[in-house]
């Protein structure tokens, strides 16, 4: 901005300093060529009393002497009979038209510019005095004032550029305070807050309504926490019951199942409890061991409805920066809707990918399909009587990370639904042949 500021201000200034400063200088030139030639006409026409009162030459001479020019060797007298007094540039015929017309005129000569005065003698004659001018008289201190105006148009095109930069700074500053604060914001942290800057009050205003607007969502989570944690500890009244109940039933395969997942509701509800209020308690796990442990979970109840499972990608460790319980959640998530929309006996497949950057977890079945990817991405929205929620859970622990969900058909037949954990920094694009073509011919631009 600071520069876009600077180039504007010279840019007008220029413009501004052009515009007074060309047609200033050619009334400079044009006022020292009037000036000049004001003065050789003087000097010219001061030689008229002394001609009609007398041609002889000793008078000629010492009226000369008497000007400015003659001194100097740059006067002439032009008499009727064609006796010349001093020193002459013209050409006869020059002086003869001069005479004809009567009146002051301009010629160029050898070396400059002479002017020619006839004056009237006696008996009608005429004569004609010549004042030789210089190529240097007429443009004499031109070049000085002009390089004085321009000296003055840089300075101020400078002044201008530098008071740009400095109002520039103050509203650089103090938009980066408040980009870095809404940045900050962004990222988690509830309590940056913008000071009252020097800025413009424009971005002052911005300033204050974003601290309204900070402390307003901080309330608003706060209060957010605080009542998912009322409602987690609300539901440990009826867990208990449910306990109870889960520990009544007779040993075997229901009840050791009923038990077990009593117990994870429990963990979950804790795990809930423990997230609403530290936030910012993140953590990692392994991927491939939640997979087993997941697929495991789920191969007993894909054997009674006589599914297959395969597990591919999963005998090595691959760490993510998503807490197992999260993870899991989404996994869970993601099988629980094969199992939930796939009829019996339909086979799916689960592979782990590791990327440079990136792990990626591909739920694959061989049922109908999704016919609608992007509706089913939408939270709580279902076609087949569900919450709506499952994908959308997956879909958020991937976020969280900086990676995507995404969801393809499979080579199974089905739906393949891909969870992208992102790992690590995003490596560079590869640009094509065409764009660094392109860079390098805007480079030698």
């Amino acid at each position: 901005m600071r520069r876009a500021l600077g180039l504007v201000a010279l840019a007008v200034t220029s413009m501004v300093a052009l515009a007074f400063l060309i047609p200033l200088a050619f009334a400079v030139r044009e006022m020292t060529r009037d000036r000049a030639l004001g003065a050789a006409e003087r000097d010219a026409a001061s030689m008229g009393p002394a001609l009609a009162l007398s041609t002889r030459p000793p008078d000629i001479e010492r009226a000369m002497s008497a000007t400015v020019a003659g001194p100097a060797g740059r006067m002439a007298v032009h008499l009727p009979d064609g006796a010349v007094f001093g020193t002459h540039r013209t050409e006869p015929a020059q002086v003869l038209e001069a005479s004809r017309r009567e009146t002051v005129s301009t010629v160029e000569v050898p070396g400059g510019h002479a002017v020619l005065q006839p004056v009237a003698l006696a008996e009608g004659q005429m004569a004609v005095v010549e004042v030789f001018l210089p190529g240097g008289e007429l443009t004499r201190g031109v070049w000085k004032a002009w390089l004085a105006m321009a000296g003055v148009g840089v300075v101020l095109v400078a002044g201008s550029v530098v008071a740009a930069d400095r109002m520039g700074t103050r509203v650089v500053r103090a938009t980066q305070r408040l980009s870095d604060a809404a940045a900050a914001l962004g990222e988690g942290d509830l309590s940056v807050r913008i000071e009252d800057s020097d800025g413009p009050p424009e971005l002052v205003n911005a300033g204050r309504a974003f601290n309204a607007m900070a402390d307003r969502v901080a309330k608003l989570l706060a209060a957010e926490r605080e009542m998912a944690a009322d409602l987690s500890h609300r539901l440990r009244t009826p867990l208990a019951a449910l306990r109870l109940n889960a520990e009544s039933l007779p040993p075997g395969a229901l009840g050791d199942q009923t038990r077990e997942a009593v117990d994870r509701l429990e963990r979950e509800i804790d795990m809930i409890i423990r997230a609403v209020r530290n936030p910012a308690g993140r953590g990692s796990c392994d991927a491939a061991q939640v997979l087993r442990d997941r697929i495991a979970f789920w191969s007993a109840l894909a054997e009674d409805e006589g599914r297959n499972c395969e597990l591919i990608g999963a005998d090595r460790p691959a760490p993510v920066p998503l807490p197992a319980a999260e993870l899991e959640a989404a996994v869970d998530a993601l099988l629980g809707n094969i199992f939930r929309h796939t009829p019996e006996g339909t086979d799916f497949a689960v592979t782990l990918h590791v990327g440079e950057g990136v792990t990626g977890i591909l739920v694959a079945d061989a049922g109908p399909g999704i016919a609608d990817p992007q509706a089913a991405l939408e939270r709580g929205r279902s076609g087949r009587g569900s919450t709506g929620l499952g994908l959308d859970i997956a879909r958020r622990a991937a976020e969280s990370t900086g990676g995507h969900l995404r969801i393809h058909r499979s080579v199974l037949g089905g739906a393949q639904v891909q969870l992208w954990l992102r790992t690590g920094e995003r490596p560079p694009a590869r640009r094509s042949r065409r764009s660094r073509r392109r860079t390098r011919s805007r480079a030698r631009a």
